[in-house]
């Protein structure tokens, strides 16, 4: 009892600490009152990428009980606050964003081909790609006569073996080899099953000659087809696939080298239709329509010109988005600039933090499937991070007009140019390296060049010989447009070329990169002085992207391809032969620019046809791995003995029982269920790229065959 007034007086100040930060953060968040709403999509996102992160049903369903229990709870809480009030509204919106995209996933969308096999197709052509670069096309089939495949499929079909008459409409028979869409191959990659799966696609394939056509299209190429097949002949050299692709947004006829040059040199973004194309076309048609209607006196003093000129850009912008094939980018584009429009209209700031949110809150209701793709993640991250500077004081005072000379505010508006650029590097940059494990450092200042070039040179050079070919006398205008294209390419190559051009860092995990995120978004939608304690996890992450070491073996998803890390930092590919797509899959996900070695070639290495032993080192210790080569069966006391004196096996086909390695054994089974694989001998850790128990509808699962398959194998 003795000690009761003291007890007393702890839990007094413990309660008096509380009520203290409570109301700093009710005044924090008043003070912050109008940036809010800004965070309505964050919650909607929060629950979308939920979803995509957690594996099955169970786990979805806990997510959303827990986001509408702490919302629930938060209504305990004293009435009127609004940390109660966003407490509330950000558990339901992280429900509905879990439950939107669930719901959509299961309405919408095509279960994958349940395995690979043989069929001989006939079916409808819905859409035909023409790819020049690679010499052939991509046809979207729609299979007649067999039920048990998905509803669409996409084939390659060679040039050579093209024959007339094939387009959309036509009905083609031929013979293929069907593939489910393919998964990632290694833990952080590509997954091109879950975008299939959201496209309608559910098998791919190429097509064995002879095609034959049993009837022809019923319908010409559509006028994104002919635009881009006219501006390849009338382009002059090898800039006309990136002029066809500054106009349609298709990049087929792009050569290779010249892609990986701008994608190096951070110009990548100039070939797909995006804001910066839209916002040109409008910019212009606004300009044009200000200018026409100013030659009137009457419309000059009656009529309400922005409204007019916002309507006739609106319609530009609606216009360009359908003819470059409304994809979700140019779309997700296009709504962004119609707000803006509004907003225009309406006399009110033209680009504000509260449009780019309603812009991204009605891309994610329509597309709840774009937040993981790095599109909609850099093209609202630049925006924000440009907007959010835009508004900062200090950068709007050094631009704001002022009585100078002409070379002081040219000089001020470059630095202003490479500020920006620089910002919005440094916000795309942990995005770029989640998704492509690599990012540009030299962007901005090859942006600083480009983008000017392309938007005030390309574009208006390609419109007026576009224009111009109506009478036949866009001629000179091409040759103008090639010359400024091989400029930009010049400048691609150039700054790609440089050891600075990108940094690169093994696949990270979505903690990492969510971490990141998080902390940006704190910087950039917050106001006060709290904003700069996003900095934390954003360092954090960097500093673990930093320090994460490259993985010492990596297995692709059918164990045929094996990469090692060597002593000396390099790498070694297990396959000799293998192709330039499962070389450049291994170096980008373990973040090397080198060249892969032969495994063979090692010194610690002792192979024969069928088997390879190599000897590696991690974690402070020699861990021996043994490879299979070949499909020729391997005596089973051979087998057994090389297990047992392995640490780690690696398999493309199913190994017997008798097969006991030490610690890991990898083969067609145990792939089956992980995916792609990489090891970190240091730590003796894995990661898989596919999760345990993963019910998303894009996986597929293996099953017995049909019986409609066996009639229609060869």
């Amino acid at each position: 009892m003795a000690f009761e007034p003291r007890q007393t007086s702890v839990v007094s100040s413990a309660r008096g600490k509380a009520a203290r930060i409570w109301r700093g953060v009710e005044l924090w968040l008043e003070e912050e009152r109008e940036r809010l709403p800004l965070w309505v999509p964050v919650a909607l996102a929060a629950g979308i990428a939920a979803w995509f992160l957690l594996p099955n049903r169970l786990e979805w369903l806990a997510f959303c009980c827990v986001t509408l229990a702490v919302a629930c709870a938060a209504l305990l809480l004293p009435p009127g606050g609004r940390v109660r009030q966003a407490i509330v509204v950000g558990g339901i919106l992280a429900c509905a964003g879990c439950l939107l995209v669930w719901g959509k996933a299961t309405i919408v969308g095509s279960p994958p081909l349940d395995r690979p096999a043989f069929i001989s197709l006939k079916g409808e052509v819905r859409s035909v790609e023409r790819l020049p670069a690679q010499h052939m096309s991509r046809v979207l089939v729609r299979p007649v006569g067999v039920p048990a495949l998905p509803p669409l499929v996409r084939v390659n079909l060679d040039d050579a073996s093209m024959p007339p008459g094939v387009g959309e409409g036509a009905i083609i028979a031929f013979r293929t080899r069907l593939m489910p869409p393919a998964p990632p191959s290694l833990p952080g990659g590509y997954d091109f099953a879950r975008r299939a799966y959201f496209e309608g696609v559910g098998a791919t394939g190429r097509v064995l000659p002879p095609v034959t056509v049993l009837r022809p299209a019923t319908a010409g190429p559509r006028l994104r087809a002919r635009l881009f097949e006219h501006i390849l002949e009338r382009v002059p050299g090898q800039g006309a696939g990136i002029a066809a692709a500054l106009a349609t947004g298709d990049q087929g006829a792009i050569a290779q080298a010249d892609a990986e040059a701008m994608r190096r040199s951070g110009l990548a973004h100039l070939l797909s239709i995006s804001g910066l194309h839209v916002t040109a076309l409008i910019a212009a048609v606004i300009f044009l329509l200000m200018r026409l209607m100013a030659l009137s006196r009457r419309a000059a003093l009656d009529w309400p010109l922005m409204l007019l000129a916002a309507g006739g850009g609106a319609l530009a912008g609606i216009g360009y988005t359908l003819l470059t094939g409304a994809e979700v980018p140019t779309v997700r584009s296009c709504v962004a600039a119609l707000l803006v429009l509004g907003g225009l209209a309406m006399g009110r700031d033209a680009i504000t933090l509260r449009l780019v949110a309603a812009g991204a809150l009605v891309v994610l209701i329509l597309w709840p499937e774009a937040l993981v793709g790095p599109s909609f993640q850099m093209s609202f991250a630049a925006v924000i991070a440009l907007v959010s500077l835009g508004e900062h004081p200090a950068f709007r005072a050094f631009l704001a007009p002022r009585d100078e000379g002409v070379w002081r505010r040219i000089g001020r508006n470059l630095a202003g140019m490479l500020a920006t650029g620089l910002v919005v590097e440094l916000v795309l940059a942990p995005i770029a390296l989640f998704h492509f494990h690599k990012a540009g450092m030299l962007g901005s200042i090859a942006n600083l060049v480009a983008i000017p070039l392309t938007t005030l040179v390309v574009m208006p050079l390609e419109a007026t010989a576009l224009l111009l070919d109506l009478g036949g006398w866009g001629a000179p205008f091409w040759w103008l447009a090639a010359r400024s294209i091989d400029l930009l390419l010049l400048i691609a190559h150039g700054v790609a070329s440089s050891p600075w051009a990108v940094v690169l860092a093994p696949a990270q995990s979505g903690v990492v990169f969510g971490l990141m995120l998080l902390g940006m978004l704190w910087c950039l939608l917050w106001r006060s002085r709290w904003r700069w304690a996003g900095l934390m996890p954003v360092t954090t992450g960097v500093m673990m992207v930093l320090t994460s070491p490259m993985p010492a073996i990596l297995i692709s998803g059918d164990g045929r391809h094996v990469a090692v890390r060597t002593a000396d930092g390099g790498m070694a590919m297990l396959r000799a032969r293998a192709g330039g797509y499962a070389r450049d899959v291994m170096a980008e996900s373990a973040g090397y620019d080198g060249t892969l070695q032969a495994l063979t070639a090692l010194p610690q290495a002792r192979c024969s046809p069928d088997l390879c032993a190599v000897r590696l080192k991690g974690g402070g210790r020699n861990w021996n791995l043994l490879l299979t080569r070949s499909s020729v069966r391997i005596d089973n006391a051979i087998l057994a003995r090389d297990c047992a004196y392995s640490d780690i096996v690696v398999s493309d086909r199913r190994l017997q029982g008798a097969c006991r390695p030490r610690w890991l054994k990898v083969d067609r089974r145990f792939l089956a269920r992980t995916g792609g694989l990489t090891i970190d001998l240091d730590h003796g850790t894995m990661r898989s790229a596919k999760a345990w128990h993963d019910e998303h509808p894009w996986v597929a699962r293996p099953s017995s065959r049909p019986r409609e398959y066996r009639k229609h194998q060869l």
